[in-house]
């Protein structure tokens, strides 16, 4: 029997999967919880082979989430779930080691079996979406700049940046310069909308 935990922070999607899977006969989900924040000591108590993981929860995102779980717990798998189809959202749950990344438009059985092969010790990509990441441009931006522009996106004001990432606001706002540059925006709102079209954010 494989154990699953769902973290989903929408109740009727939560609901409505985990009856769907616990009609599989070999996946019985154990856990289940709403936000980020609850991923990794739920998951220390249950010990779920899988974990599948919406990328978009609120305290906490699923990315974040997932790549703690790695690291702390490296025996459970993930997979993420995901209605964003951007390739640069693949490439970032990729690089924080996920085991599959499934869209939340998929038909249940296609779920069902990423969990299977996910188990397995398989990886589990949408072959569409691999195809598109594939012929697409690596994100320019490095991790601090992603971080900046991320705060920035979130409503931030460039001392509030300063404070939360440990910085002067001089060397903010030559990040947020960088950023524009790279990205060939007009602005800091542009730059996030680039940064959010390409799914680097």
């Amino acid at each position: 029997m494989i154990k699953v935990m769902l973290a989903e922070d929408m109740h009727m999607v939560r609901g409505a999967l985990v009856a769907l899977l616990n009609l599989e006969p070999d996946i019985e989900v154990v856990a289940e919880v709403s936000s980020g924040m609850d991923v990794l000591a739920t998951a220390t108590k249950h010990r779920p082979h899988v974990a599948v993981i919406d990328i978009d929860m609120p305290g906490k995102d699923g990315l974040t989430a997932a790549a703690e779980l790695h690291d702390r717990l490296p025996g459970i798998r993930t997979l993420i779930l995901t209605g964003i189809d951007r390739p640069g959202t693949l490439r970032r749950a990729l690089a924080a080691k996920v085991s599959g990344f499934v869209l939340k438009g998929a038909p249940p059985a296609e779920l069902a079996d990423a969990i299977r092969q996910v188990a397995a010790g398989h990886r589990v990509v949408d072959s569409n979406l691999a195809l598109v990441a594939l012929d697409t441009a690596e994100c320019p931006l490095t991790d601090r700049e992603i971080q900046v522009l991320r705060l920035t996106a979130e409503g931030l004001e460039v001392a509030e940046i300063a404070a939360e990432v440990f910085l002067s606001p001089g060397t903010v706002r030559n990040y947020l310069t960088m950023i524009i540059n790279k990205l060939n925006a007009k602005n800091r709102v542009d730059a996030i909308r680039i940064a959010n079209a390409a799914g680097w954010l």
